[in-house]
């Protein structure tokens, strides 16, 4: 870089550019000052080339220039279009930049950028404080919000957040390289990375972008964000507004949206509705207006249109909390007074006006009869929409930075789901024993579950719970190309471990491998964040070597099979019981996907014509049974299980 010379400053003068001091100006060396024009300089300026197009939009590049700016303190980078900017001060402006028609754009003070801004999450009464920041991951949230009991805990993770906040503090914002800022009103205090796309805002304050090539942010129309992070790969747009959250890896929040102290992560959707205090877990979505999520922690949830929950004790203000477990739907005006708790995969419909508790009993539906909350365990398990929601995840992540923050694991069959429905079955063999069968219903904290269902629905949890024995010793004997019955005993001489699991908002993880790694945390082993986001990878990269164990534990608890001691003929059993498990509960989905194709479904179809007219629209429209790609895979997968049970058994045999 060098200073200005005497005929570049009188050229820039002649182009009606003043500065303070034209000494502190410094240029590349091949600076070309005919394209700077109607610019005021304050302070310490840095200024590359301006000798090549910037691609302003597909099909259009425009020369890199500076005009009608005033601009403070700034160091701008090569090739840069700056145009129609009243204030740009104290920022740091990488290659390639556009910034146009925006209003103020400037930096005051020593900034966080939204890093360590503490909001009330998941209790609006406080007590659940979570310090934001541009490396938060939905683990590292989880334990902060949900440990508040172990206070040493708290405190040693907060201390790395702290020491990483003071590091990220600056008098000097950046723009990241190839960003565009268009047609905006003010942004203040706001770190800006690579690629992101900001147009037609109105105001952003304190807070962090996080963009790159591979997945950039875009932020549009009519936004105001205010203490906010938002992460790669997301857009935010049309209106919405933001005000204290965290905003994850490929977030879509729009129409309208508006969300206060709230935390979103991966692949979460909002349009329409409002959140106040919510813990969204990845792919929480809401897509409906008059839907209020408040208090509650969410993980793969789908809220119906008008879904609402009351945290409110009236006399002393909004001190509840709920928990809807992953994978959990409500239906069209739900209600739910919390706190309550809602298991694992489980569909809510109607207005509940009593605190409930269902955790141990997954892939339920929970109904209101009568002001009454019913309980019907495991219907859910026989859903065509259960089915197909775990299979659609994994191809529905946006996330296409290369880093991904949050650990998720897809399956539907877990230690997690699996031990909570092992609870539950035997917790229904339990109820059918001590039962009066003069009673209709059993009482269950909160929910009335009916007596007559009791036989039948334990029944759906085994057929569950084989399946899921089955296939995991399927995925070990299929990793060692297996060839006879020695060397799949071998895989079953391995330490039982048979220790809780919980799903730690996408990671699924025992009690044991949480317990080992708090340890470390506050025994200071761990001494940043970085460092503890790698500890969190080495166990979701663990998760299937810990997952056997706790699949030899239930083998040995629910089976009664010493796993070291296993025979020929337990290990065929186990096979025969997955392949007969899953195809009954394969044909029970597709029974359930042949109601979207009855006669009901057809109302409104072939609208002037007759029921010839009806079945050739409907059929036009939604297909067939036969001819539905999803009724096409249960087909092949009933197959596919035939043939993999008698090659295995073969094998054995």
């Amino acid at each position: 870089m060098r200073n200005l010379n005497q005929k570049e400053i009188k050229k820039l003068k002649m182009q009606n550019c003043f500065a303070e001091n034209w000494s502190k100006i410094q240029v590349d060396e091949e600076f070309n000052v005919k394209y700077v024009n109607n610019v005021r300089f304050y302070g310490n300026i840095r200024i590359g080339k301006l000798n090549n197009t910037v691609k302003y939009s597909d099909g259009l590049e425009k020369h890199s220039m500076i005009r009608n700016a005033d601009i403070f303190n700034c160091a701008i980078g090569d090739n840069v279009f700056i145009s129609n900017v009243k204030s740009l001060s104290n920022y740091r402006i990488e290659d390639q930049v556009i910034i146009e028609n925006v209003g103020q754009l400037f930096v005051e003070g020593k900034s966080i950028f939204g890093n360590g801004y503490e909001i009330e999450i998941l209790n609006e009464g406080g007590g659940r404080e979570l310090k934001i920041f541009d490396k938060l991951t939905a683990q590292i949230a989880y334990m902060l919000v949900l440990y508040r009991h172990d206070e040493k805990l708290v405190r040693s993770i907060e201390k790395m957040i702290d020491k990483y906040v003071e590091n990220e503090k600056s008098e000097i914002g950046t723009i990241g390289k190839n960003s565009k800022i268009l047609n905006t009103n003010k942004i203040t205090n706001v770190k800006i990375g690579s690629n992101t796309i900001i147009s037609n805002v109105t105001e952003l304050f304190n807070g962090t972008v996080i963009s790159n090539s591979s997945a950039p942010t875009i932020i549009g129309n009519g936004v105001i964000a205010k203490n906010f992070i938002i992460h790669s790969g997301s857009k935010i747009d049309d209106n919405v507004i933001i005000d204290g959250c965290f905003i994850g890896q490929s977030v879509k929040l729009g129409k309208q949206y508006s969300a206060e102290n709230s935390a979103f992560f991966a692949n979460c959707e909002g349009f329409h509705g409002e959140a106040c205090s919510i813990f969204a877990g990845p792919y929480t979505v809401t897509h409906h207006k008059s839907t209020l999520l408040i208090a509650g922690l969410f993980s793969f949830f789908n809220a119906g249109s008008g879904t609402n929950q009351s945290n409110h004790m009236y006399k002393l203000g909004p001190l509840h909390q709920g928990i809807i477990e992953r994978g959990s739907k409500t239906g069209s005006f739900s209600y739910m007074l919390w706190p309550s708790r809602v298991g694992a995969f489980t569909a809510v419909i109607g207005k509940h006006y009593s605190n409930f508790d269902t955790t141990d009993f997954p892939f339920s539906y929970i109904n209101e009869v009568n002001g009454k909350s019913i309980l019907t365990p495991a219907m859910n398990l026989l859903s065509v929409g259960t089915t197909r929601d775990s299979e659609k995840w994994p191809n529905r992540d946006k996330r296409t930075d290369s880093n991904k923050l949050d650990l998720i694991n897809f399956e539907l069959f877990n230690p997690y789901t699996i031990g909570k429905v092992f609870n539950g079955y035997n917790k229904l063999l339990e109820f059918v024993e001590k039962t009066d069968k003069k009673v209709s219903y059993v009482n269950h904290n909160g929910v009335k579950i009916p007596r007559l269902l009791l036989k039948t629905t334990s029944k759906y949890y085994r057929l569950a719970i084989d399946i899921f024995i089955g296939q995991s010793v399927l995925k070990k004997l299929d990793k060692i190309n297996l060839s006879n019955f020695v060397e799949a005993k071998e895989l079953f001489d391995e330490d039982v471990n048979f220790d809780s699991w919980f799903d730690m908002s996408g990671l699924i993880i025992s009690t044991r491998s949480s317990e080992e790694l708090q340890l470390k945390i506050k025994n200071n082993e761990i001494k940043n964040i970085d460092e503890l986001s790698y500890e969190f990878n080495k166990i979701f990269n663990n998760y299937s070597k810990e997952g056997w164990k706790w699949t030899l534990g239930l083998i040995e608890k629910y089976l009664g099979i010493d796993p070291k001691n296993i025979t020929a003929d337990n290990l065929i059993n186990i096979i025969e019981k997955w392949k007969k498990s899953s195809l009954k509960l394969n044909k029970m989905v597709g029974k359930d996907a042949t109601k979207e194709f009855n006669i009901i479904t057809k109302i409104g179809f072939g609208i002037d014509g007759d029921e010839d007219a009806k079945d050739a629209d409907f059929e036009a429209v939604r297909g067939t049974y036969e001819g539905n790609k999803f009724v096409i895979q249960l087909k092949e997968k009933a197959l596919e299980i035939e043939e993999i049970a008698e090659k295995i058994m073969g094998l054995i045999g």
